[in-house]
This record gives structure tokens, sequence and C-alpha cells, in this order.
């Protein structure tokens, strides 16, 4: 379910609840008010004035959660507010100052759909012009008592209008969470089949040409058969790897892929000059670098054209260079940037470029 579809749902069912409270009060107050007019002796316009300002003041109310509710922008929320709030207070004026408690229905709507400073604004300023309006028409011992409800369930009604909307938002914020880590596995994922298929891949050519080369230029069956064994042993191992990426649990290790790297170099007839022990990298950092391994000796190996590769290691450092044409993965390409990503999630960085007398550096650093 998308989050539009799930914003109106909630707004349905917040508005249903609504209707059915409404309902619920509105059909123990506003019938005696409306048999009150009916049976009073006032002219008949005058009787249909005020039953339908009070049909129209009810309807109103109830669809409000429908028309101006929190999902809306807060200018239709204020607008549809100050609309009610007119009709409410033509009603008192025709019903007279007894009657200011229907006041309540929108002024705790108002208190609860709006942010705070509009909704004191406009239900304070209610109150206070009712206030007036009793000491100039001197029912102020009768009405205090309805002021005293008004003023309580407005209080009340806008704590719970901020709890409301901070609900909404906690949702929102919620959903956009959810969102992004849908996205960092998509892209951990991506990044991660990158980097295996990419070197597996490579390699598997590169041993696949060499046993092809062997039996057309020597005929060395036993040699070629070799080599097949290895190309079949490395999609084993590529199958494997991409099914543990898959499930989230493929761990990369950095003195795996040094041997790894050796071996693929020498295929390619590439000299490999790597280290035998990556004991004084630390060990926080073994597995970020043996990505960079990874996807160097890859780069090496497609771009390159060279015949030597070096790799030297540091706590916190790692260079690899060769001695081609100076190409490599592009900074923009998908390899560099999932290294480039995987280093700033341990404060590293990473550098890529050819070199002044040829050949190509790789270097990776955490600070």
């Amino acid at each position: 379910m998308t989050g539009v579809a799930r914003a109106a749902e909630g707004m349905w069912r917040g508005g249903s609840r609504w209707v059915l409270v409404g309902l619920l009060f509105l059909g123990l107050y506003i019938p005696f008010i409306v048999y009150g007019v009916v049976v009073d002796d006032q002219p008949l316009w005058r009787k249909v004035l005020l039953v339908t300002g009070l049909v129209v003041y009810s309807l109103g109310w109830l669809a409000m959660p429908f028309l101006v509710w929190v999902d809306k922008p807060v200018r239709t929320r204020v607008v549809g507010s100050l609309a009610l709030t007119a009709v409410g207070l033509a009603v008192v004026a025709g019903l007279g100052l007894g009657s200011s408690g229907l006041m309540v229905y929108v002024m705790s709507a108002t208190a609860m759909i709006l942010p705070f400073v509009p909704a004191v604004v406009i239900d304070g300023s209610v109150l206070v012009l009712l206030v007036a309006a009793s000491f100039l028409f001197g029912e102020v011992g009768s009405d205090f008592d309805q002021f005293g409800t008004l003023l309580s369930v407005s209080f009340g009604m806008t704590f719970m209008g901020r709890m409301l909307r901070a609900n909404a938002e906690l949702r929102k914020a919620r959903d956009e969470i959810a969102a992004l880590a849908v996205a960092e596995e998509r892209n951990r994922l991506g990044r991660d089949l990158h980097d295996i298929l990419g070197h597996s891949l490579t390699t598997i050519t590169v041993k696949a040409g060499l046993a092809r080369r062997v039996l057309e230029s020597s005929g060395d069956v036993g040699r070629a058969l070799e080599e097949v064994r290895e190309v079949e042993e490395l999609g084993r191992q590529a199958l494997g790897d991409v099914r543990a990426t898959v499930s989230g649990y493929r761990q990369v290790s950095l003195s795996t892929e040094v041997v790894g790297a050796r071996a693929a170099l020498r295929a390619a007839g590439v000299e490999p000059d790597l280290p035998h022990a990556v004991d004084n990298v630390r060990p926080e950092l073994q597995e970020v670098f043996g990505y960079v391994v990874r996807e160097g000796v890859t780069n090496v190996l497609r771009h390159s054209r060279a015949t030597r590769c070096e790799v030297r290691l540091g706590d916190t450092w790692l260079e690899m260079r060769d001695d081609g044409r100076g190409e490599g993965d592009t900074p923009s390409g998908s390899g560099l940037t999932g290294l480039a990503e995987r280093l700033r999630g341990v404060g590293g960085r990473l550098a890529a470029g050819p070199l002044p007398d040829g050949g190509y550096l790789l270097r990776a650093e955490v600070a």
C-alpha cells in the first residue's frame, strides 16, 4: 500500500469515527434546540432561518474531517474553520447567548485541526466576543458556566490536535525511513553483485582464454584441463557468493582476496607484487580493503594491459599500482563509486587516476 493510500485510509477512518461520535452528540442535543425553535412564539421566517442554520452548522461540523482535515493546507483549514465559526455565531445570535454551548463543536474542531497559533487566535476571539456580548446584554452570571466549558474543551482539543499531528509526522517519518532502508538495501545488493560478478566473470574470462591459447599453441591438454577445472571452481564460488550476497551474509576477507588476486593476475600474464600477510591492516578495515583489492584487480584485468601490478598495505591505507596504459574505471563508474561509498561508511576516502609516468594508482585511506 502506498503512502498516499495509507494517508487516505487513515483520514477516512478518522473521519468515520468523527461522524459516529458527532451523530451521537448532535442527536442528543440539536433536536431539543430545533424543538424549542419550532414551538417558540416567533415568525415563521425566523424559525426557518434558525432551523436551516442549525442544520447547516451540524452538517458542516460532520463534514469537517473530509473537507479540512489535518492533511489539507493550513490556509484551507483556516478558511473552513472561519466559515463554520461564522455560521455558529449567527445561530447563537439568533437563539440567544443561552445557546453559546453550541460553539463547543466548531471551537473543538478548530483547536484540533489547526496549528496552535491560528487555533488560539480563532477560538480566543470567539470566546472574547461571547464574553463581551454577555457583559453588554447583562447575562454574565447565566453564561459563565458555558464559557468555562468552551475554554476547557478548546484547550483540551488543542493539545489533542498537536498530539494527532505529531503522530502523523511520526508515521510519515517511519514511512520515509522504510523507503530509505529499501533504497539502501537495493544499493547494497547492486554494489555487492557488481563487485562479485565483475571480478569473478573477469577471472573466468581470463582463465578460459588461457585454456584456449594453450590448446591453440601447444596442444597441452593437461594444462588446458587444469585451467578449465579452475574456471568451473570459480563459477561455483561466484554462484555461492551471489547467493550469500542476496541473503546478506557474505563476508569479504582481505587475505582471501590477495590470494585470489595473485592467481588471477598470473593467469592473465601480469606479474603480481602482492603482500604475503595482511596482519598490519586494522581488523575493522580488512573487509573494505578486500573490496578495494577485488575491484582494483578487476580493473587491471579489464582495462590496463599491464605487465605488473603491486599492492602495498598500511594499517589504515592501501595502494594498488600497475604499469599499464593509465586507464581504469572512471570516477563516475559503478565500481569506484561503490568503493567510495564503502569507504565513506568507515570514514575513509578513495583516490584513483593515471600516474604521470604511466600506469594507474588506486589508493584507499581511512583517517
